[in-house]
């Protein structure tokens, strides 16, 4: 059984590795800081030795993997993006052929089953889930073959039952929702009202949201809440919130308001209502700002942990990696549309500043 054990950067369990290191200080240190070094490169040239015989090992393999994303949008395409491109670059490097397809299961529980079931049918080597529906159903899939799944952008892999499952590793986009509270209230300290546009049916969002309320409550700041499971549910539901005049909203890492973004963010804008979002896909897409993870990068990630899932087997992987986040997106046009200053955002850490696409 893998340990529930929750890892704050994909390290030693991946291709990829980031590599951390602390240094002593004193004099008196400095035989032992020696003896150590000399053991560190001892360790690393026969962990080399070891990487380098392994990719002989695999040299000429075929592995077939199946990407699933819950449905189409600009954060499950970019992050499945993402995973084919990382896919293709580890294929050159360890000289293996790769074959993999992406689907769609469109939001829908029955074709992602008939897409899983499929894939393990055809004998895929691992299948790479995109959400949490797309994870919970492909680890149903995978049940009695024990196919690798490995999934992406999980907010909370435990409240979705998606730990202490031997076959199942993946990647966690886990929201830092505090931090965005705090954006929220540095740019506008005056905030009387917030609204929290959300999806009951997203797992992703059940967490985000009540640590919102919970900050919110503690703050004395009103809020009011808006739920929404379809495209026009989420314009009604926008709508309803521009009605009841709130000064910000917020909206956590929620695949179906993701995927309306584009047909509510200029509504926002124009009423003077800045919607802070739990990616930065949403802020492509029109959306004032956030602060979280890179799903290029957890892309990347994901695909070199299903390399590792299947070259080396799951028996070293943990439950879940959590990704880094600390990157504040703010898109520029929907800034100026608001006529809202976010320079105050540069105290708080890096600001990459981007503008609306509809991709």
């Amino acid at each position: 059984m893998k340990k529930k054990v929750v890892s704050v950067l994909l390290a030693a369990a991946m291709t990829t590795t980031l590599v951390a290191g602390c240094g002593s200080t004193g004099a008196a240190d400095t035989a032992a800081d020696t003896s150590a070094e000399e053991t560190t490169e001892s360790t690393e040239d026969t962990e080399a030795d070891a990487a380098d015989a392994e990719e002989t090992a695999n040299a000429g393999a075929t592995y077939k993997v199946a990407v699933v994303k819950q449905m189409d949008h600009a954060s499950l395409d970019e992050i499945a993006n993402a995973v084919e491109e990382e896919l293709d670059a580890i294929a050159a490097k360890n000289g293996v052929t790769i074959e993999y397809e992406t689907y769609s299961g469109q939001g829908d529980q029955s074709t992602l089953t008939q897409i899983g079931t499929q894939a393990v049918a055809d004998g895929v080597d691992a299948i790479i889930p995109i959400a949490t529906l797309a994870a919970q159903v492909m680890a149903t899939c995978a049940e009695d073959t024990q196919t690798p799944v490995v999934y992406a952008a999980i907010s909370d892999p435990e409240a979705a039952e998606l730990t202490g499952i031997d076959y199942v590793t993946g990647t966690s986009d886990a929201l830092n929702t505090t931090f965005i509270m705090d954006m929220m209230l540095a740019q506008n300290p005056d905030v009387q009202k917030v609204g929290l546009l959300y999806s009951q049916s997203e797992a992703n969002s059940t967490k985000p949201i009540a640590d919102a309320k919970a900050y919110l409550d503690e703050k004395g700041i009103a809020y009011e809440e808006k739920t929404a499971n379809t495209n026009d549910e989420v314009i009604t539901a926008a709508s309803a919130l521009i009605a009841d005049d709130v000064d910000a909203v917020f909206t956590p890492t929620d695949n179906v308001i993701m995927a309306a973004e584009l047909a509510i963010y200029e509504n926002l804008a124009e009423a003077g209502i800045p919607h802070y979002t739990g990616a930065d896909s949403f802020v492509r897409n029109g959306a004032f700002a956030t602060c979280g993870v890179n799903y290029t990068d957890l892309g990347h990630q994901t695909a070199d942990l299903a390399y590792d899932a299947m070259t080396k087997g799951m028996d070293d992987l943990e439950d879940y990696y959590l990704m880094d986040g600390g990157i504040i997106t703010v898109n520029t046009e929907t800034a100026a549309a608001l006529g809202t200053d976010y320079s105050v955002f540069n105290d708080m850490g890096e600001v990459v500043e981007v503008t609306t696409t509809e991709e």
